[in-house]
């Protein structure tokens, strides 16, 4: 069990039409199992398409800090900012994320301005039938650090050369590692070089942003007043 005296909460976020049974829940689920062998809760989302749909452009999330659409993004955002942890699970649809994992990200958009989810800690899962999973792991890992999010890791599983239904022990021991890693990791608060350049750059980014638009996004520019009203000073 973790010293600190509470249990690292994780969010799992799958974004793929065959749900809870498909490779992409089924490689998450070794990850959770490690991470949950460290004392961590989890609650697992599955996006299936129509619970969070694709972003209209209104920019409604600038300027009152919430989505108009009435689907499941709000709640679901809601639960992440509770979680101490987030993962992204996506199967590889023609060298990128799903649908329904780029609908969500998409509607990400006032989260990354603020960089909304800093403080927390997450990884990325990946599955394909013939390959190319880093580019895809790396994509949401990147997301992730735009958001302020520290990620430790990725696992993914080529299925076109995996026999049978289940996976390899070398694949379900990497993904019992990677669980067991965002936990201490985030117990112990270790960042890498890479995350911190990465997010102060993009910090420094949406400052900039911030302070050029602050009429036009006025939710995020009072955000940043509040929370970061040293960096706004030119």
């Amino acid at each position: 069990m973790l010293s600190k005296g509470w249990n690292m909460k994780i969010i799992g976020i799958v974004a793929s039409p065959r749900g809870a049974r498909g490779n992409t829940a089924r490689l998450l689920k070794l990850l959770l199992e490690g991470a949950r062998a460290q004392g961590a809760e989890s609650e697992t989302i599955i996006l299936r398409g129509d619970s969070v749909l694709p972003c209209k452009a209104c920019n409604t999330c600038h300027k009152k800090g919430i989505c108009p659409q009435k689907d499941d993004f709000n709640r679901i955002l809601d639960k992440i900012d509770k979680a101490d942890g987030l993962i992204l699970a996506s199967p590889n649809y023609i060298f990128s994320v799903s649908a329904q994992m780029k609908a969500f990200l998409d509607r990400c958009c006032g989260v990354i301005h603020r960089l909304g989810f800093e403080g927390k800690y997450g990884a990325s899962v990946v599955t394909s039938g013939g390959g190319d999973e880093p580019q895809i792991a790396k994509y949401m890992n990147h997301f992730l650090m735009t958001t302020g999010v520290m990620p430790v890791g990725a696992i993914w599983a080529t299925m076109g050369g995996i026999e049978g239904n289940e996976f390899p022990d070398s694949i379900r021991k990497k993904a019992h590692a990677l669980g067991k890693k965002l936990v201490t990791q985030w117990e112990n608060k270790k960042t890498t070089a890479e995350f911190e350049k990465t997010t102060a750059q993009f910090r420094e980014r949406m400052r900039y942003l911030m302070i050029r638009r602050k009429d036009e996004w006025p939710f995020e520019y009072e955000y940043w007043k509040k929370n970061r009203g040293s960096f706004l000073s030119i």
